[in-house]
């Protein structure tokens, strides 16, 4: 599929999370594990061409949160201590990627509030927090709190 291919390069040109190792290294088995999280962490928008967007956020705790947001510990870290089966108080808005051709029409911002609204169905979310690539990024976190009436922490890039 000729979208998948831009989207993974997509992820590369932002992320560069091959390079990385603190980066949470994404594949089929940590997507896997993410749906175990919570089934909502993992979404995709496809056309006719493969995925046109994707969005991950990860349910976990608020002190690993703060020790994230506070560059304690790391985003592969982060992943690898997040318990399953825990009561999750806090959600990793972790990245949200759209192919150019269908940005500005709130993909991203629709699919996360979306994941975010499944998920506080199932676990009393009170915070949220990212580690914006872009500023792009850095606006739809803020978007996203927001609308979400929940307060963002950041950490810095």
């Amino acid at each position: 599929m000729r979208n998948y291919a831009r989207m993974m390069q997509l992820a590369d040109e932002v992320f560069a999370m091959n390079e990385d190792p603190a980066q949470l290294q994404v594949d089929p088995e940590v997507l896997e594990h993410l749906r175990r999280l919570h089934p909502a962490t993992v979404g995709e928008r496809a056309d006719a061409n493969g995925p046109i967007a994707w969005v991950l956020l990860i349910p976990t705790t608020a002190t690993l949160m703060e020790a994230f947001v506070d560059g304690e510990i790391t985003e592969q870290a982060l992943y690898d201590r997040t318990p399953l089966d825990a009561a999750y108080d806090a959600v990793y808005l972790c990245s949200a990627m759209v192919l150019e051709e269908h940005r500005r029409a709130g993909l991203a911002k629709q699919m996360t509030l979306d994941a975010l609204a499944q998920i506080r169905k199932d676990h009393a979310i009170t915070s949220l927090f990212c580690w914006p690539f872009t500023a792009g990024g850095d606006a739809l976190a803020g978007i996203i709190a927001k609308e979400a009436g929940l307060p963002l922490r950041m950490r810095a890039r």
